[in-house]
């Protein structure tokens, strides 16, 4: 169920070039965009303005609009909105961000490119573009030339180049659409060709770069477009300049109707990357792999062994203390919003894991242009000396919670996660004594868990050493090789979590009460979860249909952000979430039939 038509929803498409992205809505308006990077100010913040805000966005308005429609040109993060007015006049809007090869580099400027094409009739449109500034409080100030307009915005300064009239720009003139326009809003410089011929040439290459992107993966028979779209966005997520990924592209959607969830998400969480990566992989798409390993490796050096946040800035920083921002009113009004997140400083074990095992790849994957060395190997080992220690030690849990510290199993389970698989690769570099003290530290890690973590009584784990709470994570046991899916433990653990945090179609994280009291939506990571659990129980049936469930509750752009509300299906959190499409990825890659049945 969608939001009233003058609120905000996150019925919204992305487009990008792993430099920059912006959201954009059913009628061709960008309502989002950060710059320079997507932690930056925003320069167009409609989505977090209010009802009706008068800056923060750029659109094409038709007059007599009597009908929109809007779909991504196949296999692309290119956008086409059609914009036909009552009379029959039509409009065309192409929307992309540019990438494509130049001068044997990535071309991947700090760009969006906006074709507009009449298509039927004497279509008269008006051009509103009013970037903001100062997060929000204000509009960007504006100085012009003969075919240019710089927008002063706060920590950028965006120059519009065009073959429109400037002057219809700035005055916001309606004007008869009789030709072809072109609109490059990028640097603050000279743009070094015709614009028109120049914009349509990008355009070319942008969309011939991504079709052959896609060309690359490896995609299941069945939910094709599911797949594809769900890659494609995640690859938007990425900071190609580090190789960081970041775990939505907004800040401060709540995560349900005045919760005060209202997260920061534009950051790359370890966590979050090492299954966007997984997921990735799956599909054969090494590229993100390889960058994102060099992010990691990177945060390896710089811990030294010691430490390691949860999450840090895409340029690997450390510092990204969470402050309140006062000058835009929020999602549909509702505050706070967030800059910055605390969970930069919180204990979360399970990260030692997740640095572990992407890395680990590196040193069997014959694709890699830069495989893993033995001196690699050394450096990662500092990582598993953190795990080891760390693996009963209390911590925020992968939930984050900000007052509530355990020792969490999954935590535990991913220290024991990083130990095996160093054992592992130890082996496969014939290092033969590494191996052996890698394979007893697993080992050791694993009897603490079975003591502390197994409920008798019930035959299942609980969510914490000593608990007998509950969580979602719990289901990961088995995707991390610490249980079998047959094993009794886990169909005794599988059978409560259903029993205890199943909500019609879909699965809650958990159900007890947090920092901010219960929560009253899903977290649709964790139904893709329970949809892979089912699977690996032997319920297919049931597994398929939940699935097609979650992907009937997709935006039009095919998308989820990352919780749905029950009853109306309404999605909350910051969108798009890369835990979701992670999920759509995992979960048609189990559930789709074999290629060898129609080849």
């Amino acid at each position: 169920m969608s939001a009233p038509q003058n609120q905000p929803n996150l019925d919204l498409a992305p487009i990008g070039n792993c430099s920059i992205s912006a959201l954009i809505d059913r009628s061709g308006r960008f309502v989002w965009a950060c710059a320079p990077r997507v932690d930056g100010d925003p320069v167009f913040s409609a989505l977090m303005n209010g009802d009706a805000p008068d800056h923060g966005f750029w659109d094409i308005e038709l007059e007599g609009l009597k009908h929109v429609s809007q779909a991504y040109i196949d296999n692309t993060p290119v956008l086409r909105t059609v914009l036909t007015a009552e009379d029959g006049a039509a409009v065309e809007i192409i929307d992309f961000a540019p990438r494509h090869l130049k001068h044997s580099r990535t071309y991947r400027p700090l760009a969006f490119a906006r074709v507009v094409r009449p298509l039927d009739g004497a279509p008269r449109i008006r051009v509103r573009l009013r970037p903001s500034a100062d997060w929000g409080a204000r509009r960007a100030e504006v100085t012009s030339g003969s075919n240019h307009i710089r927008y002063l915005c706060s920590d950028v300064t965006l120059r519009l180049t065009t073959n429109c009239p400037v002057s219809h720009v700035l005055e916001e003139r309606a004007f008869r659409l009789e030709s072809p326009l072109a609109f490059f809003l990028g640097p603050d410089e000279g743009y070094d060709q015709e614009v028109g011929p120049g914009v349509s040439a990008t355009l070319d290459r942008t969309v011939a770069y991504w079709k052959d992107w896609v060309r690359t993966l490896y995609i299941p028979l069945d939910y094709q477009e599911a797949v594809i779209r769900a890659a494609i966005t995640l690859k938007l997520c990425a900071y190609e300049e580090t190789g960081a990924i970041v775990a939505a592209m907004t800040t401060s959607v709540p995560e349900f109707p005045e919760s005060g969830r209202n997260w920061d998400y534009r950051y790359c969480w370890i966590r979050d990357a090492y299954y966007v990566v997984r997921a990735l992989n799956r599909l054969g798409a090494v590229d993100m792999l390889e960058n994102y390993l060099v992010y990691l490796r990177n945060l390896v050096d710089a811990s030294g062994g010691g430490h390691v946040q949860p999450v840090y800035g895409v340029g690997l920083e450390e510092d990204i203390d969470e402050r309140i921002v006062t000058s835009v009113e929020g999602y549909r009004g509702m505050k706070p919003v967030r800059v910055g997140n605390q969970a930069r400083e919180h204990l979360q074990h399970d990260v030692y894991g997740q640095i572990v095992l992407p890395l680990v790849q590196s040193f069997y994957d014959q694709r890699l242009l830069r495989p893993g060395t033995v001196d690699d190997f050394y450096a990662l080992e500092k990582v598993g000396e953190r795990a080891f220690a760390m693996h009963d030690q209390i911590d925020a849990g992968l939930w984050e919670f900000r007052t509530i510290a355990r020792v969490h199993t999954y935590s535990s389970v991913m220290c024991w996660a990083a130990c095996d698989r160093l054992g592992k690769a130890a082996d496969h570099l014939g290092l033969e004594h590494r191996a052996h003290v890698w394979r007893e530290r697993a080992q050791t890690i694993r009897e603490r868990i079975e003591k502390e973590t197994f409920i008798p009584e019930e035959g299942r784990f609980g969510a914490s050493f000593g608990g007998e709470e509950l969580d979602a994570s719990l289901l990961q046991l088995v995707d991390l090789g610490f249980l079998a899916p047959n094993d009794p433990r886990q169909v005794a653990t599988f059978n409560a979590i259903e029993r205890d945090l199943k909500k019609g179609p879909y699965l809650f994280r958990y159900v007890i009460p947090d920092d901010f009291g219960e929560p009253e939506t899903a977290f649709n990571f964790c139904t893709f979860w329970f949809i892979e659990a089912l699977h690996q129980n032997g319920r297919d049936e049931e597994a398929r249909e939940i699935f097609e469930q979650m992907l009937s509750r997709r935006t039009h752009a095919g998308l989820l952000s990352e919780d749905i509300s029950l009853g109306d299906n309404e999605l909350w959190g910051n969108y798009p979430q890369t835990y979701s499409l992670v999920g759509i990825i995992n979960c048609a890659i189990l559930l789709s039939r074999s290629w060898t049945d129609v080849r």
